[in-house]
């Protein structure tokens, strides 16, 4: 195939990699040229002008920034990408914003899907990792076997266009979440004289993903049934600021949750599990139905 790819970053470069690697040709574009013409040692051929890198493709890849920067490509493109060309966006952006750019490309009759990646560059590179695809089931199908040659799974999500883009977000909250979590963790850790490091090897042992595997199911049901009340979940909270400020050391994330569940507590869930916490989320999802 020779692959248009919109977008030379470390993704982008890691996938244009693979394919050269794999027999592909690949036609690269960046905004930043110079990045675009450092594959050019690979075996890729870089342009200034999107339009000529699209020239004779097979099918076209975007990995860019943000929204902003695809739909300002797409500006740039869609008028002159033939009709019925797969176009594959694996730019993590906002899900109105993959609906609003899904129904703009069906318009014009170009074959869009969003496809975005848990993958590190040494993944893309290797083909390895996690893509996500949602979309119009036909058009996945169709794209199925040349994504499955980029990566470990392809998982598809359903046909909402804007669904991928959503999980992706939801993914990207939880490794927000848990890094914001592992520096309190690690602030909490030097509070009481031991190494960051030390403190790491709990989740050796303790595995906190049962969490989200246990708790998290029942949260979504709506379920809080009380395996760890809301008000002793509370006080080991109190006990963690306590233990950072008698050395002066600042927490970010559990200051905020703390505030969550005296808001709480005050309402008068004290008695229910922790996973009350999303209590709100649950409601407004029962509300929707």
């Amino acid at each position: 195939m020779k692959i248009a790819l919109f977008g030379t970053g470390l993704m982008g470069s890691g996938l244009a990699e693979h394919w050269l690697k794999t027999g592909h040709s690949v036609a690269a574009w960046n905004r930043t040229h110079d990045k675009a013409r450092a594959l050019e040692k690979l075996g890729a051929r870089a342009f200034d002008d999107p339009a000529e890198a699209l020239r004779g493709a097979d099918a076209v890849h975007i990995i860019l920034s943000d929204d902003a920067a695809v739909d300002a490509l797409l500006d740039r493109l869609l008028d002159v990408i033939p009709k019925g060309m797969l176009v594959v966006d694996h730019t993590t952006t906002a899900p109105h914003g993959t609906a609003v750019r899904a129904e703009r490309a069906e318009t014009a009759g170009v074959e869009f899907l969003h496809v975005p990646l848990f993958m590190s560059p040494q993944g893309c590179r290797e083909g390895t990792g996690l893509m996500l695809v949602s979309g119009p089931p036909q058009r996945v199908e169709r794209a199925l076997p040349h994504l499955q040659e980029m990566t470990g799974e392809v998982w598809n999500v359903g046909e909402r266009p804007d669904r991928a883009a959503a999980f992706k977000l939801f993914g990207n909250a939880m490794i927000a979440t848990i890094v914001a979590g592992l520096a309190d963790i690690y602030t909490l850790a030097r509070s009481v004289d031991i190494d960051p490091q030390d403190a790491r090897e709990l989740f050796a042992h303790f595995k906190a993903t049962a969490t989200i595997d246990i708790r998290g199911k029942k949260m979504a049901a709506g379920d809080f049934s009380p395996t760890f009340e809301l008000t002793m979940a509370r006080k080991d909270v109190r006990l963690m600021l306590e233990t950072a400020q008698r050395d002066g050391n600042a927490l970010h994330l559990l200051p905020a949750i703390a505030s969550r569940m005296d808001a709480l507590i005050e309402e008068g869930c004290g008695d229910r599990d922790i996973g009350v916490l999303a209590r709100d989320a649950v409601r407004a999802k029962t509300a929707a139905r």
